[in-house]
């Protein structure tokens, strides 16, 4: 009985070894996308702001600029 459980143990420990060596891989596969994903959101930030300087200044010009006046 006891070569049946060392046997046993031993599958344990390579199958507990393996499953700790995927959580690894998906914790750095997850730090990774999240670093990615604060990057775009950045820049989508970015790009929002800059579009709306553009419509405003967009808007102050045509506030500012000639006006045709029907008689």
């Amino acid at each position: 009985m006891k070569p049946m459980i060392e046997t046993r143990l031993e599958e344990l420990r390579r199958e507990y070894e393996a499953g700790a060596g995927v959580m690894n891989e998906l914790q750095k596969k997850q730090d990774e996308l999240r670093t990615t994903l604060m990057r775009i959101s950045g820049a989508i930030q970015v790009l929002e702001e800059l579009l709306a300087t553009e419509a405003a200044g967009q808007d102050a010009a045509e506030a500012g600029g000639p006006r045709l006046v029907a008689n």
